[in-house]
C-alpha cells in the first residue's frame, strides 16, 4: 500500500494511491482515507496499528480493484511530506563505504553510525520546488532510503527491527556544503535550510516493500546518473541502524530514519557541481517509486 499525506480544497488529509505505477502520475488516483477513517492524519493511523492499516488495506484495494472508484484524482490534490511533522528525523552520514573513503582521510570503517538531526520544514514534498538560499551557491543533493517507524520501541533487537518499521520512503537529503563546515563538531547549520531537501512521495507499507538488505538506489541530476549503489554494501543496514538508534532514544510511529546516501554527490566531482535553479532532480529506488523536485532559487 503507498500511502500519502496531501491537501485538497485547503483540506489537509491522508489517503491511499491507487493506480500509480512507480511514479506520481496523472493517472494515480487517491482514496481519502481522512474521510473515511477515525484517524485524523496518517502518523495517527500509524500508531493504530495493524487493525487500523488493515482497514485501510481494505479501501484501497477495493478502489483498486473497481477503475474509478476512489476519491480523487493525482491532478486534483498536492502532495504534503508523508508525515507532515514527525517528532523526529534523524539522520544517518557515512553509511557506504565508498563515502567513508571520499573523505581521504585514512580514517578506519567507523564502529558506530554518524548522526544528526533535521527539521520538517526543511524538506518539501514530492514536486515541489527545492530552495537554493541567498547565502550560498553550494546546494547539494544526496539521494537516500528513509525509514517511516509504525510501532514505537526502545532497545529494539536488530532482529525484530523489522516489527518496528511502518515502511519505506524517499528523501533527497539536501546539503548547503559550506555551511556544514561552520560549526566545529556539527553539521546542523548545512542540513537545515527551509526547503533545502525533499521526501515522498509517499510511504510504501512494510508488506510490499523490498528486501531491506537489497535495494538499489540512483539518483539523477537532469537525467544524468550521479549515484548508484545497493543497500548491500551498507556499513550499518537498515535494522542495525533502528537497534543503535532505539538504544538512546525512544522511536514513535512517524519518525523518521534516513539512512545514508552513496558516493557521487556534487562536492566530489572537480570542479564541485553544485544544484542550480531549473535543475531537476530524480531519487529512485525499485519497489519504492521516484522522488522528483526542481531547483529554484529561494528569492526568484
Amino acid at each position: 500500500m503507498r500511502l500519502v499525506s496531501f491537501e485538497h480544497s485547503g483540506r489537509a488529509t491522508f489517503g491511499a494511491v491507487v493506480g500509480a505505477g512507480s511514479t506520481w502520475s496523472p493517472d494515480a488516483a487517491v482514496v481519502d482515507l481522512g474521510a473515511r477513517l477515525s484517524c485524523p492524519d496518517l502518523r495517527a493511523l500509524l500508531a493504530a496499528g495493524e487493525p487500523a492499516l488493515a482497514q485501510a488495506r481494505d479501501l484501497a484495494e477495493r478502489a483498486a480493484a473497481s477503475p474509478g472508484s476512489a476519491d480523487l484524482a493525482a491532478s486534483d490534490v498536492v502532495l504534503s511530506r508523508p508525515i507532515p511533522f514527525p517528532e523526529k528525523i534523524v539522520c544517518v552520514g557515512v553509511n557506504y563505504a565508498e563515502r567513508n573513503e571520499e573523505y581521504k582521510d585514512a580514517s578506519e570503517r567507523p564502529k558506530y553510525p554518524s548522526l544528526f538531526m533535521r527539521a520538517p520544514d526543511s524538506l518539501v514534498a514530492h514536486g515541489a520546488s527545492i530552495l537554493r538560499p541567498p547565502e550560498s551557491e553550494q546546494l547539494d543533493y544526496e539521494g537516500e532510503i528513509a525509514i517511516v517507524i509504525g510501532k514505537a520501541g526502545r532497545r529494539i533487537p536488530a532482529e525484530r527491527a523489522r516489527e518496528h518499521v511502518a515502511g519505506l520512503t524517499i528523501m533527497n537529503e539536501g546539503t548547503i556544503r559550506d555551511w556544514l563546515r561552520h560549526g566545529k563538531f556539527n553539521v546542523t547549520q548545512g542540513k537545515n535550510f527551509a526547503a533545502s531537501g525533499a521526501i515522498g512521495p509517499w510511504i510504501v507499507t512494510g508488506d510490499e516493500c523490498p528486501a531491506f538488505d537489497d535495494m538499489t538506489l540512483s539518483t539523477r541530476v537532469n537525467g544524468e546518473v550521479r549515484q548508484h549503489d545497493s543497500t548491500r554494501r551498507m556499513m550499518f543496514p537498515l535494522a542495525e541502524l533502528v537497534r543503535y538508534i532505539s538504544t538512546f532514544m525512544v522511536l514513535k510511529p512517524g519518525d523518521v530514519i534516513a539512512t545514508g546516501t552513496p558516493t557521487g554527490a556534487g562536492a566530489r566531482f572537480d570542479p564541485p557541481r553544485w544544484l542550480v535553479p531549473g535543475d531537476t532532480v530524480e531519487v529512485e529506488v525499485p519497489g519504492i517509486g521516484v522522488l522528483r523536485n526542481t531547483v529554484d532559487d529561494e528569492f526568484a
